[in-house]
């Protein structure tokens, strides 16, 4: 029998080798009857996983009221998949940080969550409030009553993730908090144990960021029937079909080719040989580049297998067989964007594969373990502090980055151009 540190061995090596979900990663190493007979559950509330956090924190609580709706569904009812492309430079600390938006309308919270549970039917309130104290009360009442909230803290204030100081107020990920116990809100975050946040943490992690200050929703019982969610599917997919055959390269495919270009441009302030001419924070920037594409990312990576998923159960709710074909192409594309996350943080660099080793075990700790293994995981983070400031170092002191980018762009490139050709595939589909 597997012991429980060479179970938690194995999952790390296998996050860190293949980039895949903590979730899919303990299901090959314990196996798919293993992986449902060991639900975990925290008294009343039962932990589902999932991959990206908002599709993952409705889904959770529909499966917590007995509603038999998975996580693919949901994201495929939200719009699907989306795009976007931003490379930060931070003067204060000389990092860089490549920001990769992969579900449709990323960069706006409320009003995914508006579409998303309006399709399907589920009733909620939502609440924002600019005062601590007027959020914090809210949500207590909410949870006293029974009803579990979608909530969005900051990653570093929330303080489970150990974080370094300089992402204080970078943002975070929606979350369900399910239950408060004492003078702290327990928090799931799509592992398989209770994160205990105390409570002035978590109200100062509510309230850091402007744009979404204290956001609650509160959901009410859900009962969506089989034409709901097929029609929930088709709003779904139309919604993707047209944002991503939008011309806008921010938030739409041409953020791809805009990406592929910047990675080889010589004259555009912020193509790649420009801002990392010094080669400073260019680990940080690789790492991000993996992380973002990687489901071992804490959002869920390029979410194109996840967008499979969905197309598979569209295909038998609206009786449309081609959308499983379809499905099996995006399976291609998260392949490719696995093969762009391998040339940006490639494991034989040691320096680089140490980096996705702690990165994979932070995340396996959190996900396993809970607030009860945030001794090791503080430890771990603390190692992977070093180990990127040593691969900062070694990457800083390479001679040429030019055949590294120009390998980076063709990726970049072929995804843009697979990923066209099947978003006109669905628009002929759905439309």
């Amino acid at each position: 029998m597997t012991s429980k540190k060479q179970l938690k061995a194995r999952v790390r090596a296998r996050m860190a080798k293949t980039g895949e979900s903590y979730t899919a990663a303990r299901h090959h190493v314990v196996g798919p009857a293993a992986a449902r007979d060991g639900q975990a559950a925290d008294g009343g509330w039962r932990f589902t996983g999932g991959r990206h956090p908002s599709s993952a924190a409705i889904a959770a609580i529909l499966a917590n009221q007995g509603v038999d709706v998975g996580e693919p569904l949901v994201f495929l009812a939200g719009g699907g998949i989306g795009a976007g492309y931003i490379l930060w430079e931070f003067q204060h600390d000389g990092s860089r940080c490549v920001v990769l938006g992969f579900r449709n309308q990323w960069q706006y919270h409320d009003r995914w969550m508006a579409k998303t549970l309006g399709r399907l039917g589920v009733p909620y309130e939502e609440h924002r409030t600019s005062g601590t104290r007027a959020a914090s009360d809210r949500l207590a009442a909410e949870l006293e009553a029974g009803r579990p909230c979608v909530v969005l803290p900051d990653r570093y204030h929330a303080g489970y993730w150990h974080l370094r100081a300089v992402m204080d107020g970078h943002g975070g990920h929606p979350v369900v908090a399910y239950r408060r116990e004492g003078d702290a809100v327990l928090v799931d975050d799509r592992g398989r144990a209770p994160i205990r946040v105390p409570r002035e943490r978590f109200d100062a992690a509510r309230a850091r960021v402007g744009s979404y200050r204290n956001v609650l929703h509160a959901l009410g019982d859900a009962k969506p029937d089989e034409a709901t969610l097929a029609a929930a599917a088709l709003d779904g997919l139309r919604d993707c079909a047209a944002h991503l055959s939008a011309a806008s390269d921010s938030f739409s495919l041409p953020a791809w080719r805009k990406w592929a270009r910047l990675l080889v441009d010589t004259r555009n302030a912020k193509a790649w040989p420009k801002v990392f001419a010094d080669r400073r924070g260019l680990a940080d920037a690789l790492l991000s580049v993996w992380e973002g594409a990687e489901p071992v990312g804490v959002d869920g990576g390029n979410l194109r297998d996840l967008f499979a998923d969905g197309l598979d159960e569209a295909a038998a709710l609206l009786d449309r067989p081609a959308l499983a074909v379809l499905a099996g192409r995006f399976r291609e594309i998260h392949g490719l964007w696995h093969d762009l996350a391998e040339t940006a943080l490639p494991s034989d660099v040691p320096e680089l594969g140490r980096v996705r080793e702690l990165t994979a075990a932070l995340k396996e700790s959190v996900m396993a373990d809970g607030s009860a293994g945030g001794q090791e995981a503080a430890q771990v983070a603390k190692e992977l502090a070093v180990a990127r400031a040593a691969a900062n170092d070694v990457l800083g002191a390479a001679e040429d980055t030019g055949a590294l980018f120009g390998a980076l762009s063709a990726r970049v490139a072929a995804v843009h151009e697979a990923e066209r050709e099947s978003i006109a595939r669905l628009v002929a589909l759905v439309t």
